[in-house]
């Protein structure tokens, strides 16, 4: 007992030095979630450049503690730290949890003890693998997500983790002198920030990346709509948007530049839906293989019986199929450098992507590195 009180004592003095996150970078960056789809990942398909951070997911959380989440884990993590021969600066971290990976959440932070054990499993597996920091993708405190465990307790529970996470990784740089980053994704929801403590998480975390996507999405909601609009058309009963959501979190304490804008590579399909207004706001429903990775959009959908349209409220393009009755809600090179100029202009510390493999052909990743990159030349 005196041991682990003396660790637990050197800890606290240890965050009492380095209370807060990193500080932030003094340029936006681009953070790609890669999905393993427990896979190895294909070598030379990751251009590192581009690329600030890497967020892998997923891994699971088993006992309380991180475990990899497939066998392929181990070989992906020594390709992706490869990846720094090219770009020094990269730096790799390991996402834990997910949509459908959350379950284990809710009782690892039930409890001093057994934060401890997901805590040390956690520094542990950074240290195992050489990687640089934790991406904890709760989906979500306090409500069920995926079927999980829930508790009210979680909205404490959640910055408990979080506040003790970066004592650890304080910690453990302090011995290695390697910087441990520490981050979250989070719902653009109201209810996502009904159950959390977000102003005093945004003090503990490097980046809140902020899941400005699925707005709409097909099955869940009876009109189509925009998957991520940047901002609410008024045609549009939801009145969602990203900047409604980024303006929501900043208001809840999170300061900007800690806001990364999130992103999708992909969009959403609809089906059964009328050729008024080219089915935008129109009853739609799902249909198979709704999910429409964006390198799939261009190879399948554009030019292909599909007409694009441009919603200038939203700053959106869509999709509409007149002869199949087919909607396709999704994000291209405009849409994205609108977003990249809205990161710059309200000083956020950039963007996030979900998933880098959508986009094969590095389209969308280039306009968004150019729009953070060059915002005088706009």
């Amino acid at each position: 007992m005196k041991i682990i009180h003396a660790f637990l004592l050197g800890l606290t003095a240890v965050s009492a030095l380095n209370a807060d996150a990193a500080p932030a970078p003094n340029r936006p960056i681009i953070v790609g979630y890669i999905y393993s789809r427990e896979s190895p990942l294909p070598p030379d398909a990751i251009d590192a450049i581009r690329l600030d951070r890497i967020n892998y997911a997923f891994v699971r959380i088993k006992d309380g503690r991180i475990t990899t989440g497939c066998a392929a884990d181990p070989q992906n993590f020594a390709l992706l730290n490869a990846l720094k021969k090219q770009n020094p600066s990269l730096t790799i971290l390991v996402s834990v949890g997910g949509w459908l990976g959350s379950r284990g959440f809710s009782d690892a932070a039930l409890s001093a003890q057994s934060r401890k054990v997901f805590i040390l499993s956690a520094v542990e597996f950074l240290r195992q693998y050489n990687l640089d920091g934790l991406d904890v993708d709760w989906e979500y405190p306090g409500s069920k997500g995926a079927g999980n465990r829930h508790r009210v307790e979680d909205k404490q529970n959640f910055t408990l983790l979080l506040k003790e996470l970066r004592s650890a990784f304080d910690a453990e740089a302090a011995k290695s002198h390697k910087l441990l980053y520490l981050t979250i994704a989070a719902g653009a929801s109201d209810e996502f920030l009904a159950n959390t403590q977000m102003e005093a998480v945004a003090r503990v975390v490097d980046t809140v990346n902020l899941m400005t996507y699925d707005y709409t999405e097909p099955g869940s909601d009876p009109l189509t709509g925009h998957n991520a609009p940047l901002f609410a058309n008024p045609a549009d009963q939801r009145s969602v948007s990203s900047d409604a959501s980024v303006r929501a979190f900043e208001k809840a304490g999170v300061p900007a530049e800690k806001i990364l804008l999130g992103v999708p590579f992909y969009g959403h399909v609809w089906g059964g839906v009328a050729e008024t207004d080219h089915g935008l706001f129109k009853p739609g429903k799902a249909v198979a293989q709704g999910y429409a990775p964006y390198g799939r959009i261009e190879e399948n959908f554009l030019h292909q019986g599909f007409v694009r349209y441009w919603d200038s409220a939203s700053q959106a393009p869509y999709l509409y199929n007149a002869a199949t009755h087919v909607f396709v809600s999704y994000d291209d090179p405009e849409s994205m450098e609108a977003k990249g100029r809205y990161a710059v202009n309200h000083h956020l510390g950039g963007v996030m992507f979900w998933e880098y493999m959508d986009d094969p052909g590095g389209k969308l990743l280039g306009v968004i590195r150019h729009s953070l990159d060059e915002p005088a030349a706009r």
